[in-house]
């Protein structure tokens, strides 16, 4: 049997590329920069002149990267002076061109990187939030795939409870906390 990581790679890395670049919805920096301080994004103004949208390849097993032009130590001086980042290449994986949902929410997530707020922290995370919230299972055909992608690679399709014997079949990745028969913890 597949390991899971492996499984997924392949999935994603048979994913066709699309022949245009991703667009930026127009009315997006907008919304970012009605939600963000112009202190925590510096380069948030300077993003319409130097933002460049690509694809990542399909084997790269993430669905968003944000490159900068220089290196961490010339960023660091550049938001201290409010200087432009150079160019910001933001690369998205081709398979979300299929899931609108999930990719709004990983353009949003990596332009606040581009913005400046390069930490994955609380206040990243309610900004996203906020502005494109991240998919439901259910409303994401993508998150459904992979889950029962995980499952399927899985060892465990079945799960049983010690106590009451119960068996179910396994629809989650991660075991429940409780037998849904008996409603002892497992």
């Amino acid at each position: 049997m597949m390991s899971k990581a492996r499984s997924i790679a392949e999935f994603l890395a048979i994913t066709p590329v699309p022949e245009l670049p991703p667009e930026l919805p127009p009315v997006l920096l907008e919304r970012i920069t009605a939600e963000v301080e112009p202190d925590e994004a510096p380069f948030l103004t300077h993003l319409p002149s130097n933002l460049r949208l690509d694809w990542l390849e399909p084997a790269i097993d993430r669905l968003g990267s944000t490159n900068f032009e220089y290196t961490p130590n010339e960023l660091h001086r550049r938001k201290r002076l409010r200087l432009p980042p150079g160019v910001v290449t933001i690369s998205l994986h081709p398979v979300l061109v299929d899931d609108e949902v999930l990719m709004l929410h990983t353009l949003v997530h990596e332009l606040l990187h581009a913005a400046g707020i390069i930490d994955h922290g609380s206040r990243h995370d309610e900004i996203v939030a906020r502005i494109a919230p991240a998919p439901k299972l259910s409303e994401s055909p993508l998150l459904r795939y992979l889950q029962a992608g995980v499952i399927a690679a899985s060892d465990e399709l079945s799960w049983e409870c010690e106590d009451c014997n119960f068996v179910w079949t396994r629809d989650k990745v991660r075991k429940p906390l409780r037998c849904p028969s008996c409603a002892r913890l497992l």
